[in-house]
């Protein structure tokens, strides 16, 4: 993880302090007890849609095939953290790239369909 990374999670954890009532030292604490963690590696998924087929299906895809998804347009994608839904977003152009912008965070057993 880099220091920009760390330098956010201590943001989260002062945004979260002050909305608890933690003091700044509290809030450093908090910060400083996560640093053992700030190096574990992480999976995270956007996930557009999902569909099913056969594999006789799945053979005859080329090219410029189509797979029809799921969700309709405009729909919140699911982000995963190591295979745990975490977080509902949307795609957002950045450079020549996507990135998702997160608009739900999901609490335990909430979004489990």
């Amino acid at each position: 993880m880099s220091n920009d990374d760390a330098m956010n999670l201590q943001e989260l954890d002062q945004n979260k302090a002050v909305q608890s009532g933690n003091s700044k030292g509290d809030t450093q604490k908090a910060a400083a007890d996560l640093a053992p963690v700030f190096d574990v590696p992480v999976k995270i998924q956007a996930v557009l849609g999902r569909t099913q087929m056969e594999v006789s299906e799945l053979l005859r895809l080329a090219p410029g095939s189509v797979l029809e998804l799921d969700r309709r347009v405009g729909e919140a994608i699911d982000i995963y953290v190591n295979n745990r839904l975490v977080a509902r977003g949307e795609i957002v152009p950045v450079d020549d790239r996507l990135g998702v912008t997160m608009t739900e965070i999901i609490k335990d057993g909430e979004g489990v369909n």
